[in-house]
């Protein structure tokens, strides 16, 4: 097994060690300061994902968006090129399950954002660096996207998350910042 796939074993693991109540805790501080945060407080389209337990929730925090009057824009996968568009949505009721169980927006539904109209780009992981590298699930979709992206970008975590290294490669594009539970860590 590689280092990337222990790494993301661990992780996982760890993961689903944590309790419904810390995990709602812990989601509940990462959110409030966000809310607080100055790249939130500029953006007006932000490009989120629609959150899996136990990754960090992202329901309170698009639901705080639409309160704010800011646009919410969400990935739509495309397996055969392993790429992502972004969709504006609404309302949940325009998002479907597809592979492993996420949701993503309908097509019919939803219109498609360009990566320039993205004021703030949320970017999971399992695993990130002080330094704002981050080991994703192993697709590449991110990678990919973030090559044409040039806005703010964020990560949301959990304090354990944030581990002192692991392997880097030369496509890897670090987040500009990370939000934790414990504190905001600012790489650029």
């Amino acid at each position: 097994m590689t280092e990337k796939k222990l790494i993301r074993k661990e992780m996982k693991e760890c993961l689903a060690l944590l309790t419904k109540p810390y995990y709602e805790h812990y989601s509940h501080i990462i959110a409030n300061t966000l809310y607080k945060d100055e790249d939130w407080l500029n953006a007006n389209v932000i490009g989120i994902t629609i959150s899996k337990e136990p990754e960090v929730d992202t329901y309170q925090i698009i639901r705080k968006a639409w309160e704010e009057g800011k646009e919410v824009v969400v990935p739509k996968c495309n397996p055969e090129t392993k790429t992502l568009s972004f969709r504006k949505i609404t309302e949940f009721s325009q998002l479907e399950s597809v592979f492993y169980g996420l949701l993503e927006p309908i097509i019919e539904l939803t219109m498609k954002v360009k990566p320039e109209e993205i004021d703030l780009l949320f970017v999971p992981g399992l695993a990130y660096t002080r330094e704002g590298f981050r080991l994703g699930f192993g697709g590449g979709y991110y990678d990919r996207y973030l090559t044409n992206y040039k806005g703010n970008t964020l990560s949301l975590a959990f304090y354990f998350q944030v581990i002192p290294q692991f392997p880097i490669e030369k496509h890897d594009i670090p987040v500009s910042k990370i939000i934790t539970n414990d504190e905001v860590i600012k790489i650029k």
